[in-house]
């Protein structure tokens, strides 16, 4: 049972949720904010996240899981910056866009919506059930 929940923002042009299934599993890596480099550093193996693709689409279109905890970004030249490695769980029945989680009461507080430029933002579980309903998908 993950005892944290997270979603993560990609645009689709750079890795897809498509992607993601296609190979299986990935480094999440590139990520230059602290916030959301801390949050990768809390990231548990098992813990689900939701992958949502930014800019062209802006919606939540699946579930992935850590598989691997946080490390050192190979792909930082400097600074002190980590990765996870995710995997994909499934896709969601419904993709929920970002209209609908603004729209809807119940996620007033959630980050993406509170803070739109962090790719990497905690989720609660009440937030991560109610998304879930909205999508029509089960785990």
């Amino acid at each position: 049972m993950p005892k944290s929940h997270w979603l993560v923002k990609s645009e689709p042009s750079a890795y897809s949720w498509e992607n993601l299934r296609r190979d299986k599993s990935a480094r999440w890596d590139g990520v230059r904010n602290f916030e959301a480099r801390n949050n990768l550093r809390a990231m548990k193996k098992g813990d689900l996240v939701f992958y949502y693709h930014s800019s062209e689409g802006k919606e939540i279109v699946g579930i992935a899981k850590v598989v691997k905890e946080s490390y050192a970004d190979p792909t930082a030249t400097e600074g002190d910056w980590s990765v996870v490695d995710l995997a994909p769980v499934k896709p969601l029945a419904r993709p929920v866009t970002l209209a609908a989680l603004k729209s809807d009461k119940a996620l007033a507080n959630l980050a993406v919506v509170r803070k739109p430029r962090i790719s990497v933002v905690s989720i609660t579980p009440a937030e991560f059930a109610h998304i879930l309903e909205m999508a029509e998908t089960e785990l």
